[in-house]
């Protein structure tokens, strides 16, 4: 019995727009998890264990504007924005920015750490724990990235990857944010 490839090639496609089609109805009709949806809301606290074997908070950096990035070695956007995060940790971290990279994947912290080198990470990476990701309300795509003022509060977040000057203009927001208050706490 011989087989038509145009009618392989034609069901197979019909099969993966049917799983695709799927999913996406299963995650609009999946309720978010709890976790900072918006401007304002203060980002949840974690303690996560960094690359060199330290135990980081969030709450460690307060003071400072953050971008809370998840990321996952296997995801191609992430591969893409990651020498932008490089560049602007060395542009913006004199202004009081921290970028802290959450690896949420399953590769050991060694294939991590070498993954972070072989892209020449000047922030700290910490190992993603999907608790974590859950107090953000459920990390569903990568990269997803938090914006976060010195105060702690969630300004802005991304899905996906987005622009290098979108990225730097929120990173100017929260750069900027609170600046003020943070120089009169410094006196």
């Amino acid at each position: 019995m011989k087989r038509d490839p145009v009618v392989i090639i034609v069901v197979a496609m019909v099969v993966s727009l049917m799983l695709v089609i799927g999913m996406n109805l299963a995650r609009k009709r999946t309720p978010p998890l709890e976790g900072p949806q918006g401007r304002g809301e203060v980002a949840p606290d974690f303690a996560l264990q960094s690359l060199d074997g330290k135990t980081v908070h969030l709450s460690d950096f307060r003071g400072k504007a953050v971008l809370l990035n998840f990321w996952a070695t296997w995801c191609a956007p992430c591969k893409i924005e990651m020498p932008w995060f490089v560049e602007l940790q060395k542009e913006y971290g004199p202004q009081g920015l921290q970028i802290v990279g959450v690896a949420m994947d399953d590769a050991s912290p060694t294939d991590i750490a070498d993954f972070a080198k072989e892209m020449s990470v000047n922030y700290p990476v910490l190992i993603g724990k999907e608790s974590v990701g859950d107090a953000y309300g459920g990390v569903q795509f990568l990269p997803e990235t938090f914006y976060i003022d010195r105060n702690g509060r969630v300004v802005s977040r991304a899905f996906g990857l987005k622009g290098r000057g979108e990225i730097e203009d929120d990173i100017k927001k929260i750069v900027a944010s609170n600046l003020v208050q943070a120089q009169k706490q410094v006196r």
